[in-house]
């Protein structure tokens, strides 16, 4: 899996003060501009972020490139709607030479269901071919295509919708390829804003865990990692994809 931040709203930040003090005074947003100030950008937003004023989060963007993930996780992925998606089209994009497919880690260290799993993929790609040497268009012959399918996929989403991802996608009760791909975002995220997206992550890490009889019951360990995060400089590795 791939995540790469491809553009972010300039000055992410800066902006999202600018446009949460603008709720508050009667300065003109020039004046406001001139006399931003970085440090107390920091604080401002962190305040804001405190008590729940999270409108001002909606101005500022940011667009991932995401690659080598299943079906599976991008349909996961859409169902966050505050948002924009453009993903690579099995209609119009021919796999004939290349069927890529995500084999998750549960079925890579069970060596008969690895067997039964790479052997069935094997033969959808085989079916899909002949499909296509058949005359049936790729739209069509595409429905034999399972989930595992790789797909790329670009996203964009506002601050305040990434954050509310990260809430609930980070979760250790998400399944694992999607919560990997949103540990990633916030790295990228962290990198650049590290103000507006310090404390982010699961639920537990800034609150109670909402799952609660279906809790992972390890709140304690998620919110050490996540905090870990804000206290040291992070290299974007992923994390175990367990089950």
């Amino acid at each position: 899996m791939e995540v790469k931040l491809l553009s972010h709203t300039p000055d992410v930040e800066a902006h999202v003060a600018r446009a949460a003090k603008l709720c508050y005074s009667d300065s003109t947003i020039e004046e406001l501009i001139k006399r931003e100030d970085v440090k107390e950008a920091g604080a401002f937003i962190q305040k804001l972020i405190s008590m729940g004023h999270d409108s001002p989060l909606e101005h500022v963007s940011f667009s991932f490139g995401v690659e080598g993930i299943s079906r599976v996780t991008s349909h996961q992925l859409v169902r966050h709607r505050i948002a924009s998606y453009s993903q690579q089209s099995q209609r119009y994009v021919n796999l004939a030479d290349t069927f890529d497919y995500i084999v998750p880690k549960s079925i890579q260290g069970n060596r008969p269901a690895y067997e039964e799993y790479t052997r069935l993929m094997e033969v959808t790609h085989e079916i899909y071919k002949a499909l296509l040497d058949n005359d049936i268009p790729a739209e069509d012959a595409r429905y034999v295509l399972p989930n595992a399918t790789e797909t790329k996929i670009m996203i964009t989403m506002n601050a305040r919708a990434l954050l509310h991802f990260f809430k609930v996608r980070g979760c250790n009760r998400a399944q694992h390829e999607i919560r990997n791909m949103a540990y990633l975002m916030l790295l990228e995220c962290k990198d650049v804003a590290p103000l507006l997206f310090k404390g982010a992550g699961p639920g537990c890490v800034s609150g109670e865990c909402g799952e609660g009889k279906m809790s992972c019951g390890e709140a304690k360990e998620v919110r050490a990692k996540y905090e870990a995060l804000d206290e040291s400089e992070v290299v974007g590795t992923q994390l175990d994809e367990t089950a």
